[in-house]
């Protein structure tokens, strides 16, 4: 096969790159890409509606085809990347988006995805820690990660150093689901150390990133990937965390997200587990075990589950039917008929609505409602755009 050839993509994903890779604020080409349904549309469009829909230069002339706005180099590595089996480049208009992704506050613009898009729908919760966990925090995160595999959650983490290996590693060796965020693009280890873990994680699991391939490791990138991380799953887990860590990070990702954090404790002479103890204290679960996890979790996988049973059309089977764990149930359809779930439902209209007014309107916490929205969302009953909720 000649270089011409090799590089030869079909022109949805031609001009997703070209959407994508030069960067700048995402919510104009997000709306431009729910507006006109696919990224070729959005090419197609006159100069003019790039500009009033709020694009940027850079990002016009990227459209366009402006060698200095999209090098060469730089959009043939990416069409290389994804010629390769297994490879993809996911956008924000496309139906295998993944649905939880969807509600964090500045969703990525698209995914390149080596292994398993599909996994990106499935049930799971991060995993997260230190980098220089103590031997105890590495046990907790091995024996944690086993459990809940076990019982058919799927791990998501960072491939970095410490907890994140641990997981992954615990994960792929009970036969489970494991995702991993990068901070770099999807064929770039970090450490480089862990260039064997990621080619284990893409062929049996999913190793997703927001960055085109052979983009190396930033600081800014690592925050903006705990995000993800903390998108993609129902829940996070820390095991342990200095005070100042980016696993933190991950949790008050996850909190803002309304999705359920947990922490582990520890012993107080452990400096590893301040930051545990202080996400206890601002209101994290402090779990002893990995049911306690499951038992919070239980209801929202099932919900997931139906979802993406009415995504493929067809049934879910569990992931792991030779543990003996059934698979997770449904969400308990009386949840929807308690005193909170009605004010919310009648609170709601055909109109959207966002927070600050949901609020307003209801008395409860925006941590409250963002769970609960989650909740009627992947039940069918509500639909999100841009921040703002209206009933289905």
């Amino acid at each position: 096969m000649n270089t011409s050839d090799k590089s030869r993509i079909d022109s949805d994903t031609d001009a997703l790159l070209a959407l994508t890779l030069p960067g700048g604020p995402a919510a104009p080409r997000r709306a431009l890409l729910e507006t006109h349904g696919s990224a070729a549309a959005v090419r197609a469009l006159p100069r003019q509606r790039w500009r009033d829909a709020g694009l940027e230069t850079a990002q016009i002339r990227a459209l366009e085809g402006d060698p200095e706005a999209l090098p060469p180099a730089l959009l043939m590595r990416c069409r290389d990347w994804l010629q390769a089996p297994g490879h993809r480049l996911i956008g924000w208009q496309d139906v295998d988006y993944p649905p939880l992704l969807r509600r964090i506050g500045s969703p990525p613009l698209a995914l390149f995805v080596a292994g398993d898009a599909g996994l990106l729908w499935h049930p799971g919760v991060a995993v997260v820690g230190s980098r220089s966990p103590t031997v105890g925090g590495r046990d907790n995160a091995r024996s944690f990660t086993c459990a809940l595999a076990t019982a058919g959650f799927g791990i998501t983490s960072g491939l970095a150093a410490g907890v994140d290996r641990a997981a992954h590693e615990a994960a792929l060796g009970v036969g489970g689901v494991t995702v991993a965020v990068l901070g770099t693009g999807p064929d770039v280890p970090y450490p480089q150390s862990h260039a064997a873990l990621l080619a284990r994680v893409a062929g049996a699991g999913a190793v997703v990133s927001e960055h085109p391939p052979g983009t190396d490791a930033r600081r800014e990138h690592f925050p903006s990937r705990n995000r993800i991380i903390a998108g993609l799953s129902l829940g996070t887990l820390v095991i342990e965390a200095a005070s100042r860590s980016g696993a933190l990070i991950t949790a008050r990702l996850a909190a803002d997200a309304g999705r359920e954090v947990f922490a582990v404790p520890g012993s107080i002479h452990n400096p590893m587990a301040r930051g545990c103890h202080r996400l206890i204290r601002d209101g994290a679960s402090l779990v002893e075990s990995a049911d306690d996890v499951i038992a919070a979790l239980g209801s929202w996988a099932g919900a997931l589950r139906g979802d993406l049973q009415r995504r493929l059309g067809g049934p879910i089977s569990d992931a792991h039917p030779e543990s003996g764990v059934p698979p997770v149930g449904p969400p308990d359809q009386t949840a929807f008929e308690t005193p909170a779930y009605h004010r919310l439902w009648q609170a709601l209209g055909h109109d959207p609505s966002d927070m600050d007014q949901l609020v307003a309107r209801t008395g409860l916490t925006a941590a409250d409602l963002s769970s609960m929205l989650l909740h009627m969302e992947l039940q069918g009953r509500v639909a999100v755009e841009h921040g703002r909720y209206s009933r289905r």
